[in-house]
């Protein structure tokens, strides 16, 4: 029952959270965040552009979800153990070649 009087409350008033998009993939092994947005249907709206750019580099995305979050993520791409904070070697998402 609460969450639904904030979401109303939110909805009429405004809120002090922002809107983000939460997405965790495989290879790489990585959580990112996409945002802020004001409205939930905003990041709801924006989210598949962001999971297809994903795709189309070579992640396998596992999960994607929308959150209010009071403050901002403290970093917006979090490499999983192990990767000690590297960026993985790019994939091409379409080479010249057959």
């Amino acid at each position: 029952m609460k969450n639904i009087f904030s979401q109303l409350l939110g909805s009429l008033f405004g809120s002090k959270n922002a809107w983000w998009i939460e997405v965790r993939t495989t290879e790489p092994a990585c959580t990112y965040y996409f945002g802020p947005f004001d409205m939930e249907k905003e990041a709801e709206l924006a989210k598949k552009g962001y999971l297809d750019d994903l795709e189309q580099e070579g992640s396998k995305v596992v999960a994607a979800s929308i959150l209010p979050l009071d403050e901002p993520p403290q970093q917006l791409t979090i490499y999983e153990d192990g990767m000690d904070g590297i960026a993985p070697d790019p994939k091409a998402a379409f080479s010249g070649r057959s």
